[in-house]
């Protein structure tokens, strides 16, 4: 029950942090790219804490620009939201 409880509260701040990252419209680069990167650690967390293996490892290699970081790291947010699902049909 602890567990759920730590995952929940885990799982509703990544959605909090990443739905006030896309509304704001004042947010820097640098600002989303900490937000990205927070969310796939926050996620990771998460899956950690429902027994799961997690690779959260993001590889920048060729990711030149903060845009192409972002989408690097939204890439491996799905990958893990993907996982999160899966593990929590079961």
């Amino acid at each position: 029950m602890n567990t759920l409880n730590k995952t929940l509260l885990a799982l509703v701040t990544t959605a909090v942090f990443s739905s006030a990252a896309m509304a704001t419209s004042d947010e820097s680069v640098s600002d989303r790219l900490m937000s990205a990167r927070g969310s796939v650690e926050a996620l990771a967390t998460t899956l950690e804490n429902m027994g799961a293996n997690v690779d959260a490892s993001v590889d920048l290699n060729g990711a030149y620009t903060p845009f192409q970081k972002i989408a690097v790291y939204q890439e491996k947010h799905d990958e893990l939201q993907a996982q999160f699902d899966a593990l929590h049909a079961e």
